[in-house]
């Protein structure tokens, strides 16, 4: 099972990489990079606790500990990429920074 997980996930990676690639060909915009990122990460995140609550539910609880550890660990990387501050295009030569802690509330995303 943590093989066809690994090979999913690999596949989600490959498909949103050639995505962006696909819609920003001559220039990459690293803040719709970081979104994109984020959003995964969320969704895997909550996959993660989705399967700790199953294993609890049947009573692996060794199992539900390692799906809950990997979701917290997605978590932390969650708050690490949302922390890093990427230039918006054509932002002034003032150096304006995208500050993406304001995606912690989803509004930003909406836009």
């Amino acid at each position: 099972m943590t093989q066809l997980h690994d090979l999913r996930l690999r596949l989600l990676v490959q498909q949103e990489s050639e995505r962006i690639a696909d819609s920003q060909p001559d220039e990459l915009d690293l803040s719709v990079v970081q979104a994109r990122c984020l959003c995964w990460l969320a969704l895997l995140a909550e996959a993660h606790e989705e399967q700790a609550t199953d294993a609890e539910r049947r009573g692996d609880v060794e199992q539900a500990m390692g799906w809950f550890a990997d979701s917290m660990r997605l978590r932390d990387v969650i708050n690490v990429v949302s922390s890093i501050e990427i230039p918006l295009p054509g932002a002034s030569d003032q150096g304006e920074l995208f500050d993406s802690g304001d995606l912690d509330g989803g509004d930003a995303l909406a836009a």
